[in-house]
């Protein structure tokens, strides 16, 4: 990768984390962003950063293997990332927050944990898709990655339960859209509990599929 990509991408992330942050999508130190690069590496945000302030020449610069090459010291939650790519080469990049409205939907009782969130709108379907509930782990445990791992081959994006979602594009831009729709769908999620809402039939979320195809 030319030093030209490589900044861009880093300029990408830290632009894109910080419209983020200052959206409310992510709080404090929470949340971390990584993305593949063309050599098998990755770049990924630091240990306890603030994706509202990223500095781009900090961001962790990671080999083929996720020993750090350059930059800080990666996310502790490097693993979730690694997790997800080992089960989908096509994925570019992930996005995991620990936004309010997704991690409310991880906490109720009650939702389908092989998709937590109905086909409720078409952009929902086309960017998410289901939504399987991960059981909940205690943050760093290892088995974290294991029950991902499990999941990620089928799904872009999974949601860990009382913490938030790990979302999956075919790059950044991508994998940040979708986390933007399942956070705003499961704001509509829970504005409509109790109503009995009309979702999508199983042939419309089937024809969206066909046509729109994540990564």
């Amino acid at each position: 990768m030319s030093t030209h990509d490589d900044n861009r991408l880093r300029e990408q992330i830290s632009t894109l984390g910080k419209s983020l942050f200052d959206r409310g999508l992510t709080m404090g130190s929470s949340g971390n962003i990584s993305v593949r690069l063309d050599d098998g590496g990755w770049l990924m945000t630091p240990t306890n950063a603030c994706l509202g302030r990223l500095d781009p020449a900090r961001i962790s610069h990671l080999d083929q293997h996720g020993q750090l090459l350059s930059g800080d010291k990666p996310t502790k939650e490097q693993f979730l990332h690694m997790a997800m790519y080992d089960e989908r080469p096509q994925s570019g990049a992930i996005v995991h927050l620990h936004s309010t409205h997704s991690v409310a939907v991880s906490c109720l009782p009650g939702v389908d944990h092989c998709d937590c969130i109905p086909p409720l709108t078409a952009y929902y379907v086309m960017r998410v898709g289901k939504l399987p509930l991960v059981p909940y782990h205690m943050p760093g445990d290892p088995k974290l990655g294991d029950a991902v791992r499990g999941l990620a081959g089928k799904h872009s994006a999974v949601l860990l339960a009382n913490h938030g979602p790990v979302v999956a594009g075919k790059n950044l831009e991508a994998a940040v859209y979708a986390t933007e729709e399942l956070e705003e769908t499961a704001k509509l999620f829970l504005l409509l509990r109790g109503e009995n809402p009309r979702g999508l039939t199983p042939e419309q979320v089937a024809e969206l599929e066909a046509r729109y195809p994540r990564d």
